[in-house]
């Protein structure tokens, strides 16, 4: 792990099963496995050390699915590519390589190579062969066959905004709906996990257990300041607030000016990132929002829950607002 402190969320995914596949060249035994130990503590957290070969991957993967009835998977590069075709279960696909044929010889992996992590056999070099590389190229070829309405619903895919390794976006989004951008590389490393990883596992433990959290709004004209960039204390108080609560990021319907609503867009993916995800209201009359709170430096009158006005005497500041949710703690 990069960081000695990792912050924990001892109630997610509590006393549920969590199954992670590695990716190519490494092993059960990996960093990301011990992160989301130390994440998710009252998880268990499965992970075996994938064989060398992809079908015969494939086939524990299936026992493993038999044995353990894994209430999510979550697949990093080849295995998220193998994670795909488990189906009937929650998935998140990080960086999923589904063209991984193409990406052993683009990045001219021919020849001896080493383990990244220990595996459990002692086994720490291998060698790639053209013949293995037709394995997972054929195996490829299997992806998105079992997609149907219901499995667009547990899919989540989670793609690294500078990942030099793969580029499967527009391939996924072709077969599933929840095709997601975050700030980061090909690796599931700590600030990947902490900010983009685990609200996506929120969201999907929350659908699993029925949980309906309060709602804030969050109005536009309260995340920049003058320069455009993010208020002081505002990513955060936006931390706080999407561990206890269903957040959502209200902006003006740009009746007259389209181009505002990709403005918009762009500000909150660049800055809110992942947790934003399919959570912009567009809307010009805050009164016909239902939820439990709504925060906005010049809030309307009518809205039906508790209106918190940002700038005014009461929250001066988001270090404000985030005293006043600490005492809420999350109600």
């Amino acid at each position: 792990m990069e960081n000695q402190y990792v912050k924990t969320f001892p109630d997610l995914m509590a006393g549920k099963k969590i199954m992670y596949v590695h990716g190519f060249a490494s092993s059960g035994q990996s960093g990301t496995v011990t992160l989301l130990r130390t994440l998710m503590p009252q998880a268990e957290v499965i992970a075996e050390d994938m064989p060398l070969h992809p079908a015969e991957a494939m086939e524990l993967l299936h026992r493993l699915c038999d044995q353990h009835k894994p209430d999510l998977i979550i697949g990093s590069s080849a295995g998220g590519m193998m994670a795909e075709m488990l189906y009937g279960y929650d998935r998140i696909l990080m960086n999923p390589a589904f063209q991984m044929g193409d990406t052993m010889m683009k990045r001219d992996m021919l020849g001896k190579m080493t383990y990244q992590n220990p595996r459990r056999d002692g086994v720490q070099e291998f060698m790639v062969t053209k013949s293995l590389v037709k394995e997972y190229a054929e195996l490829t070829t299997h992806c998105f066959q079992g997609v149907t309405a219901e499995e667009q619903g547990r899919v989540y895919g989670m793609f690294g905004d500078q990942d030099p390794v793969v580029h499967t976006f527009d391939l996924f989004r072709e077969h599933y709906a929840h095709a997601i951008r975050f700030h980061g590389e090909h690796r599931l490393v700590d600030k990947v996990a902490l900010h983009y990883l685990i609200p996506v596992v929120r969201w999907i433990d929350d659908r699993q257990e029925g949980r309906e959290r309060p709602i804030v709004y969050i109005a536009q004209d309260a995340l920049a300041d003058s320069y455009g960039k993010p208020k002081a204390s505002l990513h955060k108080a936006y931390e706080l607030l999407i561990e206890h609560y269903q957040v959502y990021i209200v902006c003006p319907a740009p009746t007259n000016d389209p181009p505002k609503l990709t403005e918009a867009q762009t500000w909150i993916e660049e800055y809110l990132n992942a947790p934003a995800y399919n959570r912009v209201v567009f809307t010009n009359q805050q009164p016909l929002l239902y939820g439990d709170y709504l925060i906005s430096m010049c809030p309307q009158d009518g809205f039906m829950g508790t209106a918190i006005q940002l700038g005014s005497d009461s929250f001066k500041t988001w270090d404000d607002i985030i005293t006043f949710f600490d005492r809420l703690g999350g109600q």
